[in-house]
């Protein structure tokens, strides 16, 4: 399986709650929401394009959480119903297994995450899709695990929040695939690894 990362990105770099104020506060956020004047179906299409050709999704904990509080009251929409029914991993040591009620989820113990995830990854399948999840983006790539990085570059600059960019000082080359720029501005880049293009 290949590991596909895809975020909504600030242009300089956030990640953090793109969705709404009260999705990710931590460590005093206060822009959240910041995606949606720019979202459209060229945003929406690449989220979809990336959905269809996944296996499975891989969440951190704090993503999982938000998104299994959202997707299965909206049932009935092909999108939603894609959401709900394919196979979802999370990574966490907190989230207990009776917790799991989004269902087809399956839970990654912290302390096994990188392990268990390259077993993932050379298991046969299509793409393993990490959607939002910072702090495990960053792990993953910071592991060499990131086969593809989809990121929809939004004209707004957030001033300061969560970065899935290793912040190690190594050196990792990257291919642009594909671009496309949406009507709102926004630019969807497919960037692949230098060495795996």
């Amino acid at each position: 399986m290949r590991i596909v990362i895809s975020e909504f990105m600030s242009l300089d770099g956030v990640v953090q709650g793109p969705g709404g104020p009260e999705e990710d506060t931590e460590g005093g956020f206060t822009q959240g929401g910041w995606s949606h004047p720019f979202f459209d179906e060229v945003v929406g299409g690449a989220f979809d394009a990336a959905l269809k050709n996944a296996d499975a999704l891989l969440f951190g904990r704090r993503t999982w959480q938000t998104m299994a509080g959202a997707w299965p009251e909206r049932a009935g929409d092909p999108f939603a119903d894609r959401m709900n029914s394919i196979q979802k991993h999370v990574v966490s040591s907190t989230l207990g297994d009776d917790e799991l009620t989004w269902s087809n989820t399956t839970r990654i113990p912290g302390d096994t995450a990188v392990a268990r995830i390259r077993e993932l990854r050379a298991a046969g399948g299509r793409d393993l899709l990490v959607m939002g999840s910072a702090t495990l983006a960053r792990t993953l790539l910071h592991e060499g695990l990131a086969d593809e990085l989809r990121l929809m570059i939004m004209p707004v600059i957030v001033g300061g929040g969560k970065t899935i960019f290793p912040g190690d000082g190594a050196l990792r080359p990257l291919e642009l695939v594909s671009t496309v720029i949406s009507g709102t501005g926004v630019h969807v880049c497919t960037y692949r690894a230098a060495d795996q293009a």
